[in-house]
């Protein structure tokens, strides 16, 4: 990799952690935004105090029901995928075992035909797998 190469690199990473670093302060904006738009417009609401009491309980009942549902769909999703992987690594491993099971059986004929062959002789008696 030249020089050129290094430094055109460099910038294209520069860029993209630029635009990443735009977008994660738009997302906060946005959403320091809204938190100060509902709570103004709770507070400055022609209603009694106790209508925004209840108003202000119904919504963070309905906010804690999403973010319980919203983390009970995670958990489900992060187990079903670690038990794929726990099952592709096992069947990887057990592949891997039955080649290496496999292999050791030849090297085992071939030593045994190559003993054999010593022990007739010389003369050759080859082994068909």
């Amino acid at each position: 990799m030249g020089v050129m190469d290094y430094l055109r690199k460099r910038k294209i990473e520069k860029k993209r952690a630029a635009r990443k670093k735009a977008v994660k302060n738009a997302a906060i904006g946005a959403g320091l935004g809204a938190a100060v738009g509902v709570t103004a417009g709770i507070l400055l609401a022609p209603k009694s105090g106790k209508e925004t009491r209840e108003d202000i309980a119904r919504n963070a009942k309905k906010a804690t029901e999403a973010v319980s549902e919203n983390t009970k769909k995670a958990v489900d999703k992060v187990s079903e995928t670690s038990k794929k992987a726990v099952d592709t690594i096992r069947t990887t491993i057990n592949e891997a075992k039955a080649k290496i099971a496999e292999r050791k059986a030849a090297k085992a004929r071939k030593e045994a035909a190559a003993t054999e062959e010593v022990e007739d002789g010389g003369e050759s008696t080859e082994v068909k797998e």
